[in-house]
């Protein structure tokens, strides 16, 4: 492979469809080429590079090699917070997951996603309620007006956040995902100080909070968080904070993307869309098929290797920068028959859009949970919606891919 196509994928102007690319990228299935990093590109080797100790995630251990091509787009959390476990290796990684984890799933939190469905659901309503009162269905932008502001709203009620409060949440999330998506006609200085300033008074704010729930814990996540005191011990201030910090910036900018991409898709295939009215369950299949056929995460570019890996006989020296291109991997023709065509009755669906091995997607039920509720009263409640632009303007981020706006036209809101 030459550097030319990586640069071709990343390329904005391929950002609307670059399964092509990656269709060619996958006759190599592992590619390098001087200076670059190390490129994966089929599902098999994908999937065992997501499971193998030899892969590491830790920021410390990244060299720069190929991360010129991305820019800031592939930086989650900057420079001002500790590192979150996303981005450390065991037994930091598993120490922390395991700690979060606690008051969010099984086996210690089993309810805590379920028992948020009626929370979820009202979100929804309250939100597609709001498109119907400004009575303009002529021009409905379904990512500024649903699919943006409902994530946020999800993790600030995970998190404990004051009512009162959300609205800063939804300023300082919209600030830190813009820092995600470059834009070539900004001020870089002025930006970034956009974004640290964000990231700081996010920080000093969550810390305050923090500090308050451990005098006064409540049953949110939060209060969890900065009070439990398991088998792991507990949680420092600092590591309180980059965790909750993570959960709204990864925890956001994923979902509105697999929102969006799903509303989009349904409304390139009308008869889909049609089945899910009539049947809101086929949300749980058109969601996992959604993960496989328009990623949120297109790929995962910040992986070193601790030792010399051998992938499809290409040995991968020690010390490498390596790329899993989990969209590409997702549409292996090696993995997944008939790939390019979007099938929310397929079988067999181990897709990788959510990740795999110990750095999958941690939210994943959260997200999931979302883009269902969301898919289904979307397709319920629009009558004859249609895109007004295809494709769509699509956001910059080649890492974090979906369209920045989204506009359809209905005839009207069913109630």
């Amino acid at each position: 492979m030459s550097q030319a196509l990586l640069r071709e994928i990343i390329d904005y102007a391929n950002r609307a469809n670059p399964y092509p690319l990656y269709e060619e990228l996958r006759k190599t299935p592992v590619s390098h080429d001087g200076d670059g990093p190390y490129v994966v590109s089929t599902y098999y080797e994908i999937h065992s590079l997501l499971h193998d100790p030899r892969i590491s995630s830790d920021a410390k251990n990244l060299k720069a090699t190929g991360d010129d091509l991305l820019g800031d787009q592939s930086d989650e959390e900057g420079t001002t917070l500790p590192p979150s476990f996303l981005k450390l290796d065991p037994p930091d990684h598993d120490r922390l997951r395991r700690m979060t984890n606690r008051p969010f799933g099984p086996p210690h939190a089993p309810h805590r996603v379920h028992d948020m469905r009626d929370e979820l659901g009202g979100l929804v309503t309250g939100l597609i309620d709001g498109i119907r009162e400004t009575g303009q269905l002529d021009r409905i932008d379904l990512v500024d007006q649903f699919a943006y502001p409902f994530p946020v709203t999800v993790i600030c009620r995970l998190l404990g956040i004051p009512r009162e409060d959300e609205p800063r949440f939804h300023v300082w999330a919209e600030t830190l995902a813009a820092s995600l998506d470059p834009d070539p006609d900004a001020d870089p200085t002025k930006r970034g100080k956009g974004s640290m300033d964000a990231r700081m008074e996010l920080g000093m704010y969550l810390a305050g909070l923090i500090e308050e729930r451990r005098k006064n814990p409540g049953d949110d996540m939060l209060s969890q968080l900065a009070t439990a005191d398991g088998p792991d011990g507990a949680m420092t201030t600092m590591e309180a904070l980059s965790t909750s910090a993570l959960l709204l910036i990864a925890g956001h900018e994923t979902t509105v993307n697999l929102i969006t991409n799903g509303m989009l898709t349904l409304l390139r295939f009308p008869d889909v869309l049609q089945r899910l009215r009539e049947d809101p369950d086929l949300a749980v299949p058109i969601v996992e098929e959604l993960l496989r056929y328009e990623p949120p995460v297109q790929l995962l570019p910040q992986r070193t290797t601790l030792s010399d890996v051998e992938v499809a006989g290409v040995t991968i020296p020690k010390g490498a920068s390596v790329w899993l291109m989990l969209a590409s991997g997702n549409r292996d023709p090696k993995r997944f028959e008939d790939p390019d065509r979007f099938d929310p009755d397929r079988k067999d669906i181990q897709h990788l859009g959510l990740g795999s091995g110990i750095h999958s997607c941690f939210g994943a039920p959260l997200a999931r949970q979302e883009a269902q509720l969301a898919l289904s009263e979307l397709a319920r409640r629009l009558e004859n919606p249609r895109l007004l632009e295809d494709p769509p303007q699509y956001r910059q981020n080649s890492v974090l891919r979906g369209p920045r706006h989204l506009q359809v036209a209905c005839d009207g809101i069913r109630g």
